[in-house]
Protein backbone atom coordinates (compact mmCIF):
# COMPACT_ATOMS: atom_id res chain seq x y z
CA UNK A 1 0.00 0.00 0.00
CA UNK A 2 2.83 2.37 0.84
CA UNK A 3 4.37 1.72 -2.58
CA UNK A 4 1.25 2.96 -4.38
CA UNK A 5 1.25 6.16 -2.34
CA UNK A 6 4.91 6.76 -3.15
CA UNK A 7 4.24 6.02 -6.82
CA UNK A 8 1.36 8.50 -6.87
CA UNK A 9 3.42 11.21 -5.17
CA UNK A 10 6.33 10.74 -7.58
CA UNK A 11 4.02 10.80 -10.60
CA UNK A 12 2.17 13.91 -9.45
CA UNK A 13 5.43 15.66 -8.56
CA UNK A 14 6.90 14.86 -11.97
CA UNK A 15 3.83 16.20 -13.75
CA UNK A 16 3.70 19.35 -11.66
CA UNK A 17 7.39 20.06 -12.17
CA UNK A 18 7.05 19.54 -15.92
CA UNK A 19 4.00 21.78 -16.05
CA UNK A 20 5.68 24.55 -14.06
CA UNK A 21 8.64 24.60 -16.45
CA UNK A 22 6.48 25.47 -19.44
CA UNK A 23 6.65 29.14 -20.44
CA UNK A 24 2.86 29.45 -20.71
CA UNK A 25 1.47 28.26 -17.37
CA UNK A 26 -2.09 28.94 -18.51
CA UNK A 27 -1.85 26.29 -21.20
CA UNK A 28 -3.89 23.25 -20.14
CA UNK A 29 -2.10 19.95 -19.78
CA UNK A 30 -2.44 17.73 -22.82
CA UNK A 31 -3.18 14.04 -22.94
CA UNK A 32 0.50 13.53 -23.69
CA UNK A 33 1.47 15.53 -20.58
CA UNK A 34 -0.75 13.25 -18.50
CA UNK A 35 0.52 10.00 -20.02
CA UNK A 36 3.21 9.31 -17.36
CA UNK A 37 0.61 9.85 -14.65
CA UNK A 38 -1.81 7.36 -16.25
CA UNK A 39 1.00 4.88 -16.93
CA UNK A 40 2.00 4.91 -13.27
CA UNK A 41 -1.47 4.83 -11.77
CA UNK A 42 -3.22 2.24 -13.97
CA UNK A 43 -1.09 -0.75 -12.94
CA UNK A 44 -0.29 0.66 -9.51
CA UNK A 45 -3.95 0.90 -8.55
CA UNK A 46 -4.65 -2.55 -10.03
CA UNK A 47 -1.91 -4.01 -7.83
CA UNK A 48 -3.18 -2.05 -4.81
CA UNK A 49 -6.49 -3.88 -5.26
CA UNK A 50 -4.68 -7.17 -4.73
CA UNK A 51 -3.04 -5.86 -1.57
CA UNK A 52 -6.48 -5.02 -0.17
CA UNK A 53 -8.11 -8.23 -1.43
CA UNK A 54 -5.48 -10.27 0.40
CA UNK A 55 -5.91 -8.31 3.63
CA UNK A 56 -7.61 -10.60 6.14
CA UNK A 57 -9.04 -7.88 8.37
CA UNK A 58 -10.41 -5.42 5.80
CA UNK A 59 -12.53 -2.64 7.22
CA UNK A 60 -15.43 -0.90 5.50
CA UNK A 61 -13.00 1.92 4.64
CA UNK A 62 -10.68 -0.67 3.06
CA UNK A 63 -13.61 -2.04 1.05
CA UNK A 64 -14.48 1.46 -0.15
CA UNK A 65 -10.85 2.09 -1.15
CA UNK A 66 -10.85 -1.27 -2.94
CA UNK A 67 -13.84 -0.24 -5.03
CA UNK A 68 -12.34 3.17 -5.75
CA UNK A 69 -8.93 1.74 -6.66
CA UNK A 70 -10.49 -0.75 -9.09
CA UNK A 71 -12.53 1.93 -10.85
CA UNK A 72 -9.61 4.37 -10.88
CA UNK A 73 -7.32 1.74 -12.39
CA UNK A 74 -9.76 1.19 -15.24
CA UNK A 75 -10.14 4.93 -15.74
CA UNK A 76 -6.38 5.37 -16.13
CA UNK A 77 -6.11 2.34 -18.46
CA UNK A 78 -8.83 3.82 -20.65
CA UNK A 79 -6.70 6.93 -21.09
CA UNK A 80 -3.60 5.11 -22.33
CA UNK A 81 -4.19 1.38 -22.56
CA UNK A 82 -5.18 -1.09 -25.19
CA UNK A 83 -8.50 -2.99 -25.15
CA UNK A 84 -6.83 -5.85 -23.26
CA UNK A 85 -6.08 -3.45 -20.39
CA UNK A 86 -9.70 -2.33 -20.35
CA UNK A 87 -10.87 -5.95 -20.32
CA UNK A 88 -8.63 -6.69 -17.34
CA UNK A 89 -9.82 -3.51 -15.65
CA UNK A 90 -13.43 -4.63 -16.00
CA UNK A 91 -12.40 -8.03 -14.63
CA UNK A 92 -10.86 -6.59 -11.45
CA UNK A 93 -13.91 -4.41 -10.85
CA UNK A 94 -16.20 -7.43 -11.24
CA UNK A 95 -13.98 -9.49 -8.96
CA UNK A 96 -13.95 -6.79 -6.29
CA UNK A 97 -17.72 -6.51 -6.36
CA UNK A 98 -18.10 -10.29 -6.26
CA UNK A 99 -15.82 -10.53 -3.23
CA UNK A 100 -17.76 -7.75 -1.51
CA UNK A 101 -21.14 -9.32 -2.37
CA UNK A 102 -22.47 -6.57 -4.66
CA UNK A 103 -24.52 -8.74 -7.01
CA UNK A 104 -25.64 -6.32 -9.72
CA UNK A 105 -22.31 -4.51 -9.99
CA UNK A 106 -20.37 -7.78 -10.16
CA UNK A 107 -22.54 -9.03 -13.01
CA UNK A 108 -22.51 -5.69 -14.83
CA UNK A 109 -18.71 -5.54 -14.91
CA UNK A 110 -18.35 -9.26 -15.64
CA UNK A 111 -20.56 -8.71 -18.70
CA UNK A 112 -18.39 -5.74 -19.74
CA UNK A 113 -15.29 -7.92 -19.39
CA UNK A 114 -16.88 -10.75 -21.36
CA UNK A 115 -18.12 -8.42 -24.13
CA UNK A 116 -14.64 -6.95 -24.57
CA UNK A 117 -13.22 -10.48 -24.66
CA UNK A 118 -15.60 -11.54 -27.42
CA UNK A 119 -15.31 -8.26 -29.37
CA UNK A 120 -11.51 -8.44 -29.48
CA UNK A 121 -11.23 -12.23 -29.69
CA UNK A 122 -9.07 -12.48 -26.58
CA UNK A 123 -7.86 -15.96 -25.81
CA UNK A 124 -5.68 -17.79 -23.33
CA UNK A 125 -5.48 -16.33 -19.83
CA UNK A 126 -7.88 -13.48 -20.58
CA UNK A 127 -10.61 -15.70 -22.01
CA UNK A 128 -10.43 -17.99 -18.98
CA UNK A 129 -10.74 -15.05 -16.59
CA UNK A 130 -13.69 -13.61 -18.54
CA UNK A 131 -15.50 -16.93 -18.09
CA UNK A 132 -14.49 -17.00 -14.41
CA UNK A 133 -15.89 -13.50 -13.87
CA UNK A 134 -19.22 -14.48 -15.44
CA UNK A 135 -19.38 -17.72 -13.42
CA UNK A 136 -18.56 -15.94 -10.16
CA UNK A 137 -21.09 -13.17 -10.80
CA UNK A 138 -23.83 -15.66 -11.68
CA UNK A 139 -23.00 -17.71 -8.57
CA UNK A 140 -23.34 -14.57 -6.46
CA UNK A 141 -26.68 -13.83 -8.13
CA UNK A 142 -27.92 -17.38 -7.49
CA UNK A 143 -28.26 -18.36 -11.16
CA UNK A 144 -27.14 -21.99 -11.06
CA UNK A 145 -27.71 -22.63 -14.80
CA UNK A 146 -25.60 -19.66 -15.97
CA UNK A 147 -23.00 -20.38 -13.29
CA UNK A 148 -22.63 -23.97 -14.55
CA UNK A 149 -22.37 -22.82 -18.17
CA UNK A 150 -19.64 -20.27 -17.55
CA UNK A 151 -17.76 -22.30 -14.95
CA UNK A 152 -17.59 -25.19 -17.43
CA UNK A 153 -16.25 -22.80 -20.08
CA UNK A 154 -13.68 -21.48 -17.60
CA UNK A 155 -12.43 -25.01 -16.91
CA UNK A 156 -12.15 -25.72 -20.65
CA UNK A 157 -10.38 -22.41 -21.26
CA UNK A 158 -7.94 -23.20 -18.44
CA UNK A 159 -6.67 -26.17 -20.41
CA UNK A 160 -5.86 -23.81 -23.31
CA UNK A 161 -3.72 -21.38 -21.28
CA UNK A 162 -0.30 -21.61 -22.88
CA UNK A 163 2.00 -20.70 -19.98
CA UNK A 164 2.22 -23.24 -17.20
CA UNK A 165 2.52 -20.56 -14.49
CA UNK A 166 -0.53 -18.69 -15.78
CA UNK A 167 -2.51 -21.94 -15.95
CA UNK A 168 -1.55 -22.81 -12.34
CA UNK A 169 -2.46 -19.30 -11.15
CA UNK A 170 -5.81 -19.48 -12.89
CA UNK A 171 -6.53 -22.93 -11.43
CA UNK A 172 -5.77 -21.60 -7.95
CA UNK A 173 -8.00 -18.57 -8.51
CA UNK A 174 -10.80 -20.74 -9.87
CA UNK A 175 -10.62 -22.94 -6.78
CA UNK A 176 -10.53 -20.02 -4.34
CA UNK A 177 -13.04 -17.60 -3.00
CA UNK A 178 -16.71 -17.78 -2.23
CA UNK A 179 -18.77 -19.53 -4.89
CA UNK A 180 -21.97 -19.04 -2.90
CA UNK A 181 -22.75 -22.74 -2.65
CA UNK A 182 -22.50 -23.36 -6.40
CA UNK A 183 -19.36 -25.51 -6.30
Amino acid sequence: MKSIIVLILISVSTILIAASEEPNKEKPMTKEDMKPFHEALAPGLFNACWDLLEKTDRSRDDDNRLINFAHASLFHWKQIGAPINQQRGEWIISHVYAVLGHKEAALYHAENCYELTVKHSFTDFDLAYAYEAMARAYALNGNREKFAEFHSQAVKAMDQISKDGDRKQFAADLDSGNWNGMK
